[in-house]
């Protein structure tokens, strides 16, 4: 990350006042990865031809950058400026953070903006013209200024990078409110940016601390009295219309329509493993939705975005767009995920360095470093986090780990694309189970497909690992029990994947065959009876 953005006197970090649960981390890791997501999708069709039902978005780059593939744009630009200060635990109404995000706007637009918006532009510009007071005064006075002069001050350029703020105060509704309102007018004082920031927020939070969407419709009670029916009827509306229904969504009202409609008007897919059906899907398919409402489809779908990655989680997101975002600082889906982890943690990381250290500590339960070869495909390397600390050059083109590693390479000698998946080595600790572990398994598929020698691995490779191998093996044709005892053969027949039933169930469930299980005086073998 560019350390510019970041001022060590902006503020002092402050404790967390609560942990944060497994779920809650998952999703909390989402919420500026999925509005980057989000932003890089619409990138290629902002101000084009509305794409039609049948038409697929993808990250191809292009649009206004012109970008490259994956590349996001100034929605998430502008958000990692604020994410930048929130991840030092700093409170972001204090004059020291909003100064710090000022001149992060300032250093953004100067060197970093890809494209910018008219407002955005106007206000920054005058801002930095200003000659008296803090770097967030006179881009207050200037926003103020704006909203004065111009009949339509109230874009959609604030909320689109709101979500980390909420992030920052899930323990705190009206500090909440209080830095939505403040954030929003450092560009965009009109009353209806702030009440729609304050909106999303609320979304959000809630979003992260109890996995629905209850939150918009919550925050609407944190308006003024005189405004929450208007916001009703707007979310009414929103409910009632396909994205597209709104045409100009550069207003900060219909952008907000358009998102809402993506999100509550795209169904929940079934959990059907074995019809590759599963919830998680929803993220992607209203994320979809949002950039076929057309017009400023990066900023609606960044804005969508931000909310379905705050409710379905990291986990929920697509690896081959996590792989493929990145964008200004020179940041990649890792970067995003770990600034957004930091604010929800008030700035600290955790007792094993993560998310911000360079390599996490190896528990001492990971074992020796070991590798075999996958027992349907030798060039699937099977392993473990303590082979990671390798010195020599591994024979490997890829690596997927399920598991934490840290920030640095996993490999200094080589130049090896890395997959990283959010799976938790722990029972009922992956709200996106079937859909996660899918996911690991096809990666293997494709970086197979491309003539990739591949490393997979987890902590102590005995439990996500001989998982993910088999789900690999059925995705070859191999029925799920041989797979299983397959792998379970080549680590020694030593593992602990029976310690985690839900890992093994979904092996079976994906291949579309009821879950088997050890007979009960054979728990630690691999000897199975059919369930019921």
């Amino acid at each position: 990350m560019n350390t510019k953005l970041v001022d060590s006197t902006a503020a002092t970090p402050i404790p967390a006042s609560h942990p944060l649960s497994i779920h809650a981390t998952d999703r909390a890791a989402g919420v500026l990865l999925g509005a980057a997501c989000g932003d890089a999708l619409g990138v290629p069709y902002e101000f084009g031809r509305r794409l039609t039902a049948d038409e697929q978005p993808a990250m191809i780059g292009g649009g206004l950058g012109p970008y490259k593939p994956g590349e996001y744009s100034d929605d998430t630009q502008m958000h990692v400026c604020i994410a930048a200060v929130a991840a030092t635990g700093a409170d972001l109404t204090s004059d020291g953070a909003l100064d710090q995000i000022a001149r992060n706007f300032h250093r953004w637009r100067d060197g970093g903006a890809s494209d910018i918006g008219n407002q955005t532009r106007s206000v920054l510009g005058a801002a930095k013209a200003h000659k008296t007071g803090t770097p967030a005064q006179a881009m207050l006075a200037a926003a103020d200024a704006y909203t004065a002069r111009t009949r339509f001050s109230a874009g959609n350029g604030s909320l689109m990078r709101t979500g980390i703020v909420a992030l920052a105060y899930l323990d705190d509704v009206e500090g909440m409110v209080r830095a939505a309102t403040m954030i929003s007018s450092l560009t965009h004082s009109d009353p209806e940016c702030a009440e729609a920031c304050i909106l999303w927020c609320s979304g959000v939070r809630i979003a992260v601390l109890e996995g629905t969407f209850d939150g918009v419709r919550q925050g609407v009670a944190l308006l003024p009295a005189d405004r929450q029916e208007i916001w009703h009827a707007r979310l009414d509306e929103a409910e009632a219309n396909p994205p597209h229904h709104w045409e100009r969504n550069g207003y900060v009202v219909t952008a907000l329509q358009a998102a809402w409609s993506a999100i509550t008007r795209t169904p929940v897919p079934d959990l059907a493993p074995e019809r590759d059906s599963f919830p998680a899907q929803h993220f992607q398919l209203a994320t979809e939705a949002a950039v076929r409402a057309g017009n400023d489809t990066d900023t609606v779908a960044a804005i969508a975005g931000t909310l379905l990655g705050a409710r379905w989680g990291v986990s929920a997101i697509p690896l081959d767009w996590q792989r493929a975002v990145n964008g200004w600082p020179m940041m990649s889906g890792p970067d995003l995920v770990r600034l957004a982890v930091l604010t929800a943690r008030k700035g600290d990381d955790d007792s094993d360095g993560w998310p911000s250290a360079p390599r996490v500590k190896i528990p001492g339960y990971a074992g020796a470093a070991f590798t075999v070869a996958h027992p349907e495909d030798p060039g699937v390397i099977l392993g473990n986090l303590p082979m990671t600390e390798f010195n020599g050059t591994p024979p490997v083109d890829a690596v997927v780990s399920l598991c934490r590693i840290g920030q640095d390479p996993v490999f200094s000698r080589i130049d090896a694309e890395h997959v990283r998946v959010w799976l938790v080595d722990k029972e009922g600790a992956n709200p996106n189970l079937h859909y996660a572990l899918d996911q690991a398994a096809r990666q293997v598929l494709r970086l197979r497909k491309e003539g990739k020698r591949v490393f997979l691995h987890c902590v102590a490779g005995r439990s996500r690992t001989p998982a993910v191998a088999a789900a690999y093996s059925t995705l070859l044709g191999t029925d799920p029990h041989t797979a299983l005892t397959e792998v379970w053969t080549v680590l020694g027949k030593h593992w602990t994947l029976l310690a985690h039933p839900q890992l093994h169930d979904a092996v079976y469930e994906l291949a579309g065959q009821p879950p088997y299980q050890p007979q009960p005086r054979t728990r630690r073998s691999l000897f199975f009876r059919k369930r019921g």
